[in-house]
């Protein structure tokens, strides 16, 4: 067994560094990375998320019994899986980031920030997930799931991301998606830095963030608010059936623009606690600061991740406009 999330809080690493038990084989690869190969022939080489901003913990949770189970075969594996917690020391500490936001760092951003322990993260979880997928072989379809909870609420509770791509999206990590009841689903417009464009630019994996629902410390989740989203992930490692989708149809939306801050009278038109999802109408102010309001154009739009205090000259929102 190992419990990859206790030897995280604990920080030490396991006892052993590699094993087996009756279905796969296992590897240590460092701190929060865990390699699972299954002993019969496999079909998809699977990344599974969490922990990039450590304060959001019920990924975190999810994905810490789902490797519990694995071991005590509960869930047969099928498929070939690394389970990465990205950010050991916030997680540790119960905060986002220590001092830059590791989910703005790859596609080797970290080259361009002062040398920390962040940046040295971002450089490892690049090189262990490009290996990982190389070792798998080259007719292995390749997948990411990328789990994250919100700061602030929101209106479609459950989302997922698509990073920006040319080729079309595929078609199993849609009907997955659509399978764990999700409300929306939100297309990047422009290439990005975050680890699912690393994943899918670099690594050509079908890639996906995950939003589920609000950041709360550990051990205050309700983790039956993601029934759906764990029943899918173990439909996608044991390679069962996926179940139906029990909500409405998916919403999609795509984004059409970021809201920069530029200097430090930045200003959001919203309330602090106002949720994802809110919208804008014709006319209506977004922002304000010195270099520029930002006003809404056109047709009703909604804004997604609203952060005034994020750092000058990173996005504070994502404008988005509804399609299909």
């Amino acid at each position: 067994m190992v419990d990859l999330l206790a030897l995280i809080l604990a920080q030490q690493p396991p006892e052993q560094t590699q094993g087996e038990t009756v279905g796969f084989t296992w590897q240590w690869l460092g701190e929060g990375l865990l390699q699972c190969t299954p002993k019969t022939t496999y079909r998809k080489t699977i990344v599974l998320s969490a922990g990039i901003h450590g304060n959001e913990t019920a990924p975190i949770e999810l994905l810490a019994q789902i490797i519990n189970d694995l071991f005590v075969e509960r869930v047969a594996l099928k498929v070939r899986v690394l389970f990465v917690f990205g950010n050991p020391e916030a997680i540790r500490k119960g905060v986002r980031y220590l001092e830059n936001d590791v989910n703005r760092m790859f596609c080797g951003a970290y080259q361009h920030l002062r040398q920390d322990a962040e940046t040295e993260r971002a450089a490892q979880l690049e090189q262990r997930t490009a290996q990982f997928f190389e070792q798998s072989g080259a007719e292995a379809q390749r997948y990411h799931y990328d789990l994250h909870t919100a700061i602030r609420a929101s209106l479609l509770p459950v989302f997922a991301l698509f990073p920006y791509q040319t080729q079309p999206y595929d078609d199993f990590l849609i009907q997955s998606l659509n399978a764990a009841d999700l409300d929306a689903l939100v297309y990047h417009n422009t290439v990005g830095k975050t680890f699912t464009h690393f994943t899918a630019e670099r690594c050509q994996a079908a890639s996906s963030t995950l939003e589920l629902g609000k950041a709360k410390p550990f051990g205050q989740n309700d983790l039956a608010e993601f029934a759906s989203t764990d029943q899918v992930l173990r439909a996608v490692l044991s390679e069962q059936a996926l179940p139906c989708r029990q909500k409405p149809s998916i919403r999609q939306f795509k984004v059409v623009d970021s809201v920069l801050k530029q200097s430090d009278d930045f200003q959001l038109q919203l309330s602090a606690d106002a949720p994802n999802f809110s919208t804008f109408q014709k006319g209506e102010v977004i922002a304000t600061q010195q270099a520029g309001n930002y006003v809404v154009d056109n047709q009703q739009v909604w804004i997604l991740f609203p952060n005034p205090n994020v750092k000058i000259g990173l996005r504070a929102g994502l404008v988005l406009k509804e399609i299909g």
